[in-house]
């Protein structure tokens, strides 16, 4: 590739996402909403290396300069992000623009550049790998339904018949609701909820903008279950679900996904994005299998400038500090949120 990677901000672009629905590998990820919603959340410093050529993407690899006093400096393409994988033109080298970034990168004073999502011909190894679900949706919801396996539809069924009530919203109080909600998921699985401060900038530059819905639960009069789901141009998002795990036993994150899943059907949307699973996340993978959803390897890349190379590393379970972190109080984990999510970016 002769042409030099140019760095843009897509917060100083008004038509960065018209330019973006020209490449048909976007994904929401890649947006100027996301990109706000993560610099305003966490200060940092976008570095979108493109090629754009006739108004047209040839070149896209989203970044953010992350910096730390305990982990120093380093590019995340992006931080807090299932997928971004870069979008690449068939005529040119993902080599090339790997090498004119991690350039960059080293002149900077990067520790790390961290890339999630494969490149069509990295040439290099995978740091670690997850999977990825996507579900393709269609007009007939009912045509969908009966795709399902037979678990997932007893529990859509075990909700209704139990009298849980599903809402869409994109209100403030809704964003509360499942704010609460995800304290206490977090705190289940033995990890501090992302900052509060985080989830209202979703809510004003994601929901407010129309490019997002929550799906809650009810019943009994109390909010149980939840999700969070991001949509742009044909494309939809399942990114963040929370329950109350006293009503598991009603399976309403089941309907919540199930009325979700008919929203976006009736609205013309053609696929769903289930996120991010690690490998020895077998009771996941199951569940997003039960949607009829088809699976993907998602692999990351890291390249160490200490090494200068790409570096191989091990896709661990959360490790014995979950069990510490369960027993603290709800409030206390969300503070150490609010302190600890900028520097693990």
């Amino acid at each position: 590739m002769n042409a030099p990677l140019q760095i843009l901000n897509p917060l100083t672009r008004a038509d960065w996402d018209e330019e973006l629905l020209a490449n048909r590998g976007y994904s929401f990820f890649h947006t100027a909403a996301w990109a706000r919603v993560l610099v305003d959340s966490y200060r940092f410093t976008p570095y979108y290396f493109t090629l754009i050529e006739n108004r047209v993407m040839q070149v896209l690899v989203p970044l953010m300069e992350a910096k730390s006093i305990f982990t120093g400096k380093k590019g995340v393409a992006l931080p807090f992000t299932d997928n971004s994988s870069p979008l690449v033109a068939d005529s040119i080298s993902c080599g090339d623009v790997y090498g004119q970034i991690t350039e960059f990168g080293k002149q900077a004073g990067w520790k790390y550049l961290e890339i999630k999502g494969g490149c069509r011909d990295p040439g290099q190894t995978p740091s670690t790998s997850y999977y990825d679900h996507l579900l393709t949706l269609a007009p007939d919801e009912n045509q969908l339904y009966r795709n399902f396996n037979n678990g997932t539809k007893g529990n859509i069924k075990k909700a209704v018949k139990e009298g849980v009530s599903v809402s869409i919203s994109r209100s403030a109080a809704a964003m509360q609701e499942f704010y609460r909600l995800n304290s206490l998921t977090r705190r289940r699985h033995g990890l501090p909820s992302q900052p509060l401060m985080f989830f209202k900038a979703i809510f004003t530059h994601i929901l407010e903008a129309g490019k997002g819905f929550i799906v809650l639960a009810s019943y009994g009069g109390k909010y149980v279950a939840g999700a969070v789901f991001f949509h742009f141009g044909v494309k939809a998002l399942y990114k963040y679900a929370a329950s109350d795990e006293r009503f598991q036993h009603l399976r309403p994150n089941n309907l919540v996904m199930w009325e979700a899943i008919q929203w976006l059907c009736r609205n013309g949307f053609n696929v769903l994005d289930m996120g991010r699973t690690e490998d020895y996340n077998e009771g996941l993978r199951h569940y997003k299998a039960g949607w009829g959803a088809t699976e993907e390897v998602l692999n990351y890349y890291k390249y160490d400038y200490a090494r200068g190379a790409f570096v191989r590393e091990k896709n661990q379970a959360p490790g014995f500090y979950t069990v510490l972190l369960r027993k603290l109080p709800v409030p206390v984990l969300n503070i150490m949120g609010s302190l600890a999510y900028k520097h693990i970016a």
